[in-house]
């Protein structure tokens, strides 16, 4: 944890210094995100006729523009993209089907995990985390039903494809009274359909789940991997609603996770999560510029790519010394 948290007016006072929306810079990032992709898709496609071996090597770094494409969509989401609301929307919805994410839907989705992340009370909308008492406190077949999700290959393997290609299909996962967010799942789903029409008619069936297949199940879990260690890591923020802190929740409890400077781009510069869960108002596009400009940020805890590994083992937080542990030892 931080050994000494800057004052919020400090902190305040200098990341409202970011987030003001760069026209040029945004208009870049898209350039560099959902046009690329599209171009290394129709390259994938020729490739089939050569290599399904180079297919698959491409198909890594078209993942990587879909990330990037979901980053612009989620720029926009927080209205810190560009200053036009009107293109921030009609950016972020030509994202959605690209990226599998309904746009309207996670704006407010994503906008409740930035109010309540790091409140045990309001659990609900992050990965699933349970503390060590309730644990305990389950039945042995609960138990194992928290193991099995907590598994590495189902978190980052099934889950992600599950969430991301099914779960986000049915507006029955979002609340009901949350009535314009199902329409934008539902329009989401037309949109998809249509594009999918589309392509099989261009390409056929075959074609088309070999190329789009690995592209989505790579975007995927990159999407589900950065979500979780920007958060799960060993000593992360967690504290009672009593007791909960906006600020140390974003600072204490978001990671600066330090990755290798093409991953880092691929990734939108999102690692740098303790400035945007500060402020979502600053855009992915001035992160490193906001978290380098200051000594501020010095404290922060630092995640290197190496390290973010061994967080995949974490399972349970311990209300006792307040730190997310392994598996305990059966009683």
């Amino acid at each position: 944890m931080l050994k000494s948290l800057p004052s919020a007016d400090a902190l305040r006072a200098h990341v409202s210094l970011y987030e003001h929306p760069n026209a040029a810079q945004a208009w870049w990032a898209f350039a560099t995100s959902l046009p690329p992709f599209l171009v290394l898709w129709w390259l994938m496609y020729r490739s089939l006729s050569v290599s399904y071996l180079l297919t698959l090597a491409l198909a890594f770094p078209a993942a990587g523009f879909v990330v990037r494409t979901f980053i612009v969509q989620h720029d926009c989401g927080h209205g810190s993209f560009l200053a036009s609301r009107r293109w921030r929307t009609i950016i972020g919805r030509l994202c959605a089907p690209f990226t599998l994410l309904p746009y309207g839907y996670f704006r407010h989705f994503h906008g409740t995990h930035h109010a309540t992340s790091g409140n045990l009370d309001k659990r609900h909308v992050d990965i699933e985390t349970i503390t060590v008492r309730e644990y305990r406190a389950m039945s042995a077949w609960a138990q194992r039903r928290y193991r099995l999700m907590r598994h590495p290959v189902v978190m980052f393997g099934l889950a992600p494809v599950l969430y991301f290609v099914i779960m986000m299909r049915l507006p029955m996962f979002a609340r009901a009274e949350w009535k314009r967010e199902r329409r934008s799942m539902l329009m989401t789903n037309v949109a998809i359909a249509l594009l999918v029409w589309a392509m099989v008619t261009l390409v056929g069936w075959r074609d088309l789940l070999l190329v789009q297949g690995p592209v989505t199940v790579i975007a995927s879990t990159v999407g589900m991997w950065m979500f979780y260690v920007q958060h799960q890591f060993e000593d992360t923020y967690w504290a009672p609603d009593g007791e909960w802190d906006f600020a140390r929740a974003a600072l204490e409890g978001s990671s600066y996770y330090a990755l290798p400077d093409v991953l880092a781009w691929f990734t939108g510069y999102i690692g740098y999560h303790h400035i945007h869960h500060l402020s979502p108002l600053v855009p992915s596009y001035r992160l490193v510029e906001c978290h380098r400009s200051t000594a501020l940020f010095n404290s922060v805890r630092h995640i290197s790519f190496r390290d973010g590994f061994s967080c995949a083992r974490l399972a349970l937080w311990d209300e006792d010394t307040r730190r997310l542990v392994r598996w305990p030892q059966p009683r």
